[in-house]
């Protein structure tokens, strides 16, 4: 399992409340233990209160989740009693100081800001404290720890609370990872709609805003014309319903099972654009078992340039070549148009093809040629085919 996807792991309440409940038992296990020793120069101290000791200390781990401060607290405060009273012996502090230091881990895993902190500075300073009490003012032994114990509480205490807060921030930071890459994931996915919105109808509705004008100006002069004109009217307007219908169901839950364009359908493109007052000439080559991410992306690039060519230079002659080699597909569009107006460099049409280009690692060049006319020309690679 990743390590991000096992910090933003968070178990059920069942198998909380078994952890914690087991946590509970075994230190309560372990502080009965350290709570019946007894130094061999005192009298044995009663079982039950050893078991009251353990029982005290111990229990406020089961709900060390709900209520992580006041348990430690407890716990802090249950501990230097024990061990200032010399119910649990100095030597044995290490059985409670486990124990807190479990509760401190938890701060540090649950509890934020300076809450947090001064809680476990508190706890540590108290505990410390305890320990303290029971080695130089208690019944001294040749076990007693000492400063060394004193530095082992210090050490211990503050290693838990750490331990808790870098794993408190390490799941913070991969559950912020996560959002950020998932709000990536939906910007992306937007302007890849967007973009294939603005390929799929920009090139109809041109050729409908341009067929739409010469019948507008020929419909009282030459009717033929104008009725020619509304048949490319009424054939680019069902193509930009398909290719609409075709992109929103992408956004749909159900699955969408119409197929995207290829090369193959690049002939319509060029029949359309002939029917909008541009001669084209076609010649694709070489371009066979092409992945279909580079296939779809090779379509727009012509469709978008083809879409310019008749927004831009109508009438004119276009020559679209399509060559795929072994390891790249070249794409190149030219016409001998004259732009009326010319076309912005860093229009929305370019800038979709570059994106396109940019995202399979290709090149892009888009101007007016040295003779007059305009060339765009782009490099798709995409590896050898098998």
């Amino acid at each position: 399992m990743p390590a991000s996807s096992f910090l933003t792991l968070r178990p059920g309440p069942v198998a909380r409340l078994t952890a914690d409940l087991s946590l509970a038992a075994g230190a309560g296990v372990l502080c009965w233990y350290a709570a019946v020793e007894t130094p061999a120069d005192r009298l044995a101290e009663p079982g039950w209160l050893a078991v009251v000791a353990a029982t005290v200390i111990s229990a406020p781990l089961a709900v060390r989740r709900r209520w992580p401060v006041s348990v430690t607290v407890a716990v802090a405060v249950a501990a230097t009693a024990l061990l200032g009273t010399g119910i649990i012996p100095d030597y044995a502090s290490p059985a409670p100081l486990l124990v807190v230091g479990a509760a401190l881990y938890n701060v540090g895993r649950h509890v934020a800001g300076s809450r947090g902190q001064w809680t476990a500075l508190g706890a540590s300073a108290l505990l410390l404290c305890g320990v303290v009490f029971g080695s130089w003012f208690g019944t001294r032994t040749p076990e007693s720890p000492g400063l060394a114990g004193m530095a082992f509480t210090t050490l211990v205490c503050g290693a838990s609370w750490a331990v808790g807060w870098t794993l408190r921030e390490r799941r913070r930071h991969s559950e912020l990872t996560a959002a950020q890459a998932t709000a990536r994931a939906v910007a992306e996915e937007r302007l890849r709609i967007a973009r294939e919105m603005h390929d799929a109808v920009g090139h109809s509705l041109s050729l409908i805003a341009v067929k739409a004008g010469v019948a507008n100006h020929v419909a009282r002069q030459r009717p033929e014309e104008a009725l020619a004109a509304l048949e490319v009217i009424e054939s680019a307007s069902r193509s930009a319903l398909a290719e609409l219908r075709r992109t929103v169901g992408a956004l749909r839950t159900e699955p969408v099972y119409d197929v995207a364009p290829t090369l193959r359908d690049l002939t319509g493109l060029a029949d359309r654009a002939q029917a909008a007052g541009v001669a084209v000439d076609l010649d694709v080559h070489g371009s066979r078992d092409l992945p279909e991410p580079v296939a779809l992306a090779a379509y727009r690039i012509v469709q978008e340039s083809l879409t310019n060519v008749v927004r831009h230079a109508a009438p004119a002659t276009c020559r679209v070549d399509v060559l795929g080699a072994v390891d790249h597909l070249r794409i190149e569009v030219t016409d001998d148009g004259r732009r009326h107006p010319a076309p912005a460099v860093g229009g929305t049409g370019l800038a979709g093809m570059r994106e396109r280009v940019a995202a399979h690692g290709g090149t892009f060049s888009a101007g007016p040629r040295p003779g007059g006319g305009y060339a765009v020309v782009a490099t798709l690679p995409y590896g050898s085919p098998s």
